[in-house]
């Protein structure tokens, strides 16, 4: 953050004194993020938009690579006072965040600011963004969660699809087990797609199993405590049938797993609500094929859950901040959120309320169908050792994705994974 000589005082005492005035103070805000594709065109979009808003602060951003290296590269910043100003942030990196002190508390005072309050938020996100003890360390913008994509013109007809065109019927894995085998039989090679290599795509497929079950990863501290050993081991199960019955396929990377569904050889498609723009834009060009939609995941076992995570702006922590600084990073946020629509538009569900709420919000599909499931978002469990780029994907492509694909049995695949996680704890 860095100010201009000028100060707003001295504009406003020559306009005083009927002087020309002089350039208004400008506060720099230095941004960082980790947004390519199509999000970070939205969110440069946002930046460009802002500024031109503001006379008064000017948005510096920097995007740097995902995952990992953001992160590393936070943590050793903010530890020699070389941190961005604010920065986007996966809540479910929160829990690492708070060990190694990183991050800012933002107090109701700073929300106020912001002209905002944690009653604008959906509750799911408020509680992934907080402290156990409900001190707030970021302010979500979204929540991006795993849907089912389907192509509505091979279901239309059947008794998966009802009158609006939505997917019905599927109230169990049998049911779900029962459309895909009905899609084999009609020539879908893989009836259902998703990153099944390992890494992310396989864990928010085996969460959201896991979930359902009202399964925990974690509880006080033991990994896959009691028969959560079991809804685990149910859970990688399910996959595996999937996968021997031909019904999912075989070690399929992300961008296979896509070309799968938009090539017409799935009739489902299980990946997050950043791809709807490929394929909104896939079906504008007429390259697609076929008509599409994205519902919430149907819930096939005990109750509706899904896998999610948010990003969120968070205030790298640093005790020489200035309050002039503060106020400008705050005044971003509250902007920001207010125009979360502009966001929406890239699948994400903002997490701000309003704009959820709004007629715009109505309009846009098939966000607004599947914003339902905010209500239900799993958010990777509070841990260290959970959340992007974390252990937990390790232990995926480790043992997880070798069970689905036969070798490893799921019981097997479970235990290891459990002693594997829990040695990080212990």
């Amino acid at each position: 953050m860095k100010m201009k000589t000028l100060t707003r005082l001295a504009a406003a005492t020559a306009l005083s004194m009927g002087l020309a005035a002089p350039a208004m103070a400008q506060v720099e805000v230095e941004w960082w993020d980790f947004l390519a594709g199509g999000d970070g065109v939205r969110m440069k979009a946002l930046i460009e938009e802002f500024n031109a808003e503001h006379p008064d602060i000017k948005i510096s951003g920097t995007t740097l690579e995902w995952g990992l290296p953001f992160y590393t590269k936070v943590r050793t910043s903010v530890a020699v006072g070389q941190g961005p100003d604010i920065m986007t942030y996966h809540l479910s990196r929160l829990p690492l965040a708070l060990e190694e002190g990183v991050l800012s508390p933002i107090t109701a005072a700073d929300l106020e600011t912001a002209g905002l309050s944690t009653d604008d938020f959906f509750p799911a996100a408020v509680t992934a963004a907080s402290t156990d003890d409900g001190q707030l360390m970021a302010v979500p913008f979204d929540i991006h969660a795993i849907v089912a994509y389907y192509n509505r013109t091979a279901l239309e007809g059947t008794e998966w699809l009802d009158a609006d065109g939505n997917l019905t019927g599927i109230n169990s894995v049998e049911d779900m087990t029962a459309l895909l085998t009905w899609a084999k039989e009609q020539g879908f090679s893989d009836p259902l797609s998703f990153q099944s290599e390992g890494g992310g795509g396989t864990w928010r497929v085996f969460y959201t199993l896991l979930r359902q079950q009202d399964g925990e990863m974690l509880t006080d501290g033991e990994v896959l405590a009691g028969d959560n050993l079991d809804k685990a081991a149910k859970a990688i199960q399910i996959m595996a049938d999937w996968r021997a019955e031909g019904l999912i396929p075989e070690q399929a990377a992300y961008e296979a797993s896509v070309a799968l569904f938009s090539g017409g050889k799935s009739v489902l498609h299980i990946n997050g609500v950043w791809e709807v723009p490929t394929f909104k834009d896939s079906a504008a060009d007429g390259s697609l094929g076929f008509d599409w939609f994205a519902n919430e995941v149907p819930q096939m076992l005990d109750q509706p859950a899904t896998w999610a995570d948010s990003h969120a702006f968070a205030i790298p922590a640093n005790p020489d901040m200035s309050d002039e600084t503060r106020a400008a990073v705050l005044t971003v946020i509250g902007w920001m959120e207010e125009h979360s629509m502009a966001w929406a538009d890239a699948g994400h569900i903002p997490a701000y309320v309003p704009t959820v709420d709004s007629e715009a919000y109505a309009e846009l599909q098939p966000n607004a169908t599947y914003a339902s499931l905010a209500k239900n978002a799993a958010f990777d469990p509070r841990s260290k050792i959970a959340g992007v780029a974390s252990p937990v994907y390790d232990a995926v492509d480790n043992l997880i994705a070798p069970a689905v694909h036969g070798f490893l049995s799921p019981e097997d695949a479970a235990a290891q994974m459990k002693d594997q996680l829990q040695s990080l704890l212990d």
